[in-house]
């Protein structure tokens, strides 16, 4: 299948998915993984009005973005290091990977500094992976506070990576409980935290059926990586 059919199918199956947890299409967002792709693929994407990607390093974001119109949105969703965070920021519209109170803060400071605001969210490690980066639910429950007097931050909920299963069953109590959590710390805090970034190509459906707002899908879209190639 192309590109346009494969992102078609994947819209479809968000719909049906959103359907079932009694929201719209449009209260989902696709984010297009286009890590390890060229502009060219890309493209093809672009052309049939995907507006939103999605890219694990910072490398590529910078070789990217210069290079495609300036109305597409980039997401960084992979681990961000600290000293690469003022390279990136003014490229990014959203960070989702916020994984420790120390990265927030240099976030902060630098976004100050370009007298801006980074919109972020919290990077939660709610299968307790030891391979996963982010807060456990512990921490960040104690460093929310912390987090949220950041002036240079808006905070706009929580994303999870779980522990990699085959069968999507198995991984929708870490999707429930990344919802709970947001909806603890929402109403501990008394802030509107409207974002779960959750879910990709194997799970999606499940997660938008625990309560999704932002999908990371790559491969039911531009197929499998031949990370091989250079």
């Amino acid at each position: 299948m192309s590109i346009a059919e494969n992102l078609e199918n994947v819209r479809s199956q968000i719909a049906a998915a959103a359907l079932t947890s009694g929201r719209s299409a449009d209260a989902v967002t696709l984010v297009a993984v286009s890590k390890t792709w060229p502009v060219e693929t890309i493209e093809e994407a672009v052309a049939i009005g995907q507006k939103v990607f999605g890219e694990n390093k910072v490398q590529e974001i910078l070789a990217k973005v210069p290079a495609m119109a300036d109305d597409l949105q980039w997401h960084l969703i992979g681990h961000l290091q600290k000293n690469k965070v003022r390279k990136v920021l003014p490229l990014c519209a959203c960070i989702h990977s916020i994984d420790s109170l120390e990265l927030a803060q240099q976030v902060d400071r630098i976004s100050g500094e370009l007298e801006r605001k980074a919109s972020v969210l919290v990077q939660v490690n709610v299968s307790c992976d030891e391979a996963k980066f982010g807060f456990s639910p512990e921490s960040v429950r104690a460093s929310f506070d912390e987090m949220l007097e950041l002036k240079h931050l808006e905070i706009g909920g929580l994303m999870t990576v779980p522990a990699f299963d085959p069968d999507p069953e198995k991984v929708r109590p870490d999707f429930a409980r990344l919802r709970e959590l947001r909806d603890a710390l929402s109403e501990k805090f008394g802030v509107p935290l409207t974002d779960l970034s959750m879910g990709m190509s194997h799970d999606f459906a499940t997660a938008i059926e625990e309560g999704a707002t932002l999908v990371r899908i790559g491969s039911s879209i531009f197929g499998t990586r031949d990370y091989g190639s250079g």
